[in-house]
């Protein structure tokens, strides 16, 4: 059975750190580049993904939509559930490979990539979480 209130809770605390990137975030590349706001964009954007994935995983395990071998499956699965659309799969495949290279290949981080994520994709967040909230509303 799926637990809402845990779904809601991780909706609740991505939506403090998208709150947390709107105030940090900065008004120009070169003011990106100052060592304090990369490394908490980087770690807020960090978290912000890996919250996207704990949602869909107790989506996917609160639905009993299968047991997914890895994560691009949670996306998968959701997708095919109609929990959500085949764009936000993509969308979300491609946060996760961001977050992966944010935690496990560090000295690779593309500051201009990161830079205009923050500038222009921190809406895909609030995407999701629309997809979410209305499944979760359509879930008996």
């Amino acid at each position: 059975m799926l637990d809402k209130e845990r779904v809601l809770v991780k909706i609740d605390e991505l939506d403090g750190y998208l709150r947390e990137l709107e105030k940090i975030k900065p008004g120009s590349f070169e003011e990106y580049k100052k060592i304090e706001k990369k490394r908490s964009s980087e770690r807020l954007l960090q978290l912000s993904a890996e919250c996207v994935i704990d949602i869909c995983a107790l989506m996917v395990t609160g639905l009993r939509l299968g047991l997914p071998s890895e994560e691009d499956d949670l996306f998968e699965r959701l997708a095919q559930a109609g929990i959500i659309s085949p764009l936000m799969k993509e969308t979300l495949r491609r946060t996760k490979a961001f977050r992966n290279i944010l935690v496990h290949e560090y000295g690779r981080i593309d500051d201009q990539l990161v830079y205009e994520i923050l500038q222009n994709k921190l809406g895909d967040f609030g995407a999701f979480k629309q997809e979410i909230l209305e499944a979760l509303r359509h879930i008996s």
